[in-house]
């Protein structure tokens, strides 16, 4: 339970809802046992026609009949009303966790995004927070019902006669120690099984993503047979535990059979010594089977909460994990971009590359720097470090002479119009991919004059829909050229006033480079800009070239 203490915050939170079910739940079990005494005093009734030969008196029987159906009716609407707050309030946690999550997501860092699968990020945001729920929810809701039904039933029972309740329970400590030893084999067999599910995940996302590269190389039979060896293996998981989570019912069904053997045996001795009245055996009986799904229904909780503390204990390692970009906002001054390295070296925590060493470089505000290299000399990490999406391993970035970890990380973005090297298009309008930079709702006006500076309108007009064309997942159903300008317009859009291109004119050919580098010629007056490319071509308008 100890990784379940996170959820107490959303108790409390919702006490009242809790504290209502729970009272709801009381009334219900009440209402639902008190059945007993009427049967029990029915019962007499009978015993005592048949002793006495009396005339039947119908209409006390029609008063029981009555007032059992009272009591069902009663017990069921306390019922309804326990699971409308109890329920109810898990849903709310279960939302609210899984806010949190997403947006403590948000705030890790890109360090975090590639140790990390996505399949198991959405593991855990989706299949670990339902399994909570059912914590929150159901298991809480049936521990409730089951400590009342016993504490009310043994009221009842000891009030009748104490040595056949404690005959009726002595079966019960035998079912607690079977349920001790199980939970934990229960815990270690869930605890496998959601990381089955995580690498299951893993791979059909990977699959999905990957579709055209695996069909290019004819590699379907290859992924389908992997697939299928993890199928096998979660498969084999679940089965396993799901023979220990059966070892229960039979057991409990045993149990309440013993209980009941015992209420009429020893229960008829009572009857025949005048001890207790023949209706109090059918009462006992009737206590037993009320008691049978409180009972029944431990093995089934036991296995919620050993699957709910498993998936907790997953949530939690990735809430208790911290962003290495701390926000620490002091200057307030509005960025103008004069951008300064002074000895800077990146090492790359996961692959140990040193990318960057003693690294000096100074942007003035306003001017434009092109940057070539070959592969992995740190081109790309060198935007990387300007947007901060990663820190420097040492020595330090000035804007405007104050240290870049000093400005306001949001503020720093917003004053970035960034074009990485990897485009990525969201699946939505091309409209909303090019207004989606910093939030803000950008006229008509903007966006198409965006898209024309960056030597795509031509081509978003040649469609159907126009600016209103939903391009697939990732923009899967662009030309990696239409791709890159669309990003390019994204970027330029805002009027920031740092401006990086890190290899965004690479699918794209020279004549329409030349439009979009005359086109970027007067945005990027003023501002301060960095080209990253491969090709000379792409470098020609800038003020100066620095080779890696």
């Amino acid at each position: 339970m100890k990784s379940l203490k996170t959820i107490n915050a959303y108790f409390v939170k919702y006490k009242w809802r809790l504290l209502m079910g729970a009272l709801f739940v009381v009334l219900s079990t009440i209402f639902s046992i008190y059945q007993g005494v009427v049967v029990r005093n029915a019962t007499n009734e009978i015993v005592d026609l048949i002793a006495n030969h009396k005339a039947v008196d119908t209409t006390k029987f029609i008063v029981f009949g009555l007032t059992l159906l009272g009591l069902a009716l009663t017990s069921g609407f306390f019922l309804f009303l326990m699971r409308q707050t109890i329920i109810v309030m898990s849903r709310h946690i279960e939302f609210d966790q899984k806010n949190e999550l997403y947006t403590h997501y948000q705030t890790l860092d890109t360090t975090f995004y590639k140790n990390n699968s996505t399949g198991d990020l959405m593991n855990r945001i989706s299949e670990d927070v339902g399994k909570v729920r059912m914590y929150t929810g159901p298991a809480i809701m049936y521990l409730i019902n089951t400590f009342s039904t016993i504490v009310i039933v043994l009221a009842f029972m000891l009030k009748i006669n104490w040595q056949l309740t404690l005959l009726v329970f002595a079966p019960l400590p035998f079912l607690s120690f079977v349920i001790y030893k199980v939970s934990d084999l229960i815990n270690k067999r869930s605890t496998v099984v959601q990381q089955e599910l995580s690498k299951l995940t893993s791979h059909a996302q990977e699959t999905f993503s990957a579709i055209r590269v695996i069909k290019a190389y004819a590699r379907e039979k290859h992924y389908i047979n992997e697939l299928s060896t993890l199928n096998t293996n979660f498969k084999k998981q679940n089965l396993r535990l799901a023979i220990v989570e059966a070892f229960f019912q039979p057991v409990l069904v045993l149990m309440i059979g013993v209980s009941v053997i015992a209420t009429v045996w020893y229960g008829g001795h009572l009857v025949i010594n005048k001890t207790i009245e023949p209706g109090n055996i059918t009462e006992f009986i009737l206590y037993v089977y009320k008691l049978t799904w409180p009972f029944a229904s431990l093995g089934w909780v036991t296995s919620l909460i050993q699957r709910a503390s498993a998936s907790q204990t997953r949530i939690n390692e990735f809430l208790k994990t911290k962003s290495t970009i701390v926000n620490t906002p002091e200057v307030k001054q509005k960025i103008e971009g004069e951008i300064e390295f002074n000895n800077v070296g990146f090492i790359y925590d996961d692959s140990k590359i040193e990318a960057l060493k003693n690294f000096n470089l100074k942007i003035e505000k306003g001017k434009t720097i092109g940057i070539k290299g070959q592969i992995g000399s740190g081109k790309s990490t060198l935007a990387n470090l300007v947007t901060r999406l990663y820190d420097t391993t040492s020595g330090e970035i000035l804007i405007d002479k104050h240290p870049i970890k000093k400005y306001d990380l949001f503020e720093l973005r917003k004053s970035i119009g960034y074009v990485p090297q990897e485009v990525f298009l969201f699946s939505d309008t091309i409209r909303n991919n090019i207004a989606f930079s910093t939030g803000h709702d950008y006229t008509e006006a903007e966006i198409i004059q965006a898209a024309k500076d960056a030597g795509v309108y031509d081509n978003i007009m040649a469609f159907p829909e126009g600016f209103d064309t939903v391009v697939g997942e990732r923009g899967i159903t662009l030309s990696g050229g239409q791709k890159q300008r669309i990003s390019i317009a994204r970027a330029i859009i805002s009027k920031p006033q740092i401006l990086i291109f890190d290899d965004c004119l690479s699918a794209v050919d020279v004549e329409t480079e030349e439009l979009i580098l005359n086109n970027l010629k007067s945005i990027m007056k003023d501002k301060t800009s960095i080209i990253i490319s491969h090709r000379d071509s792409a470098l020609r308008y800038a003020d100066k070239v620095v080779e890696l």
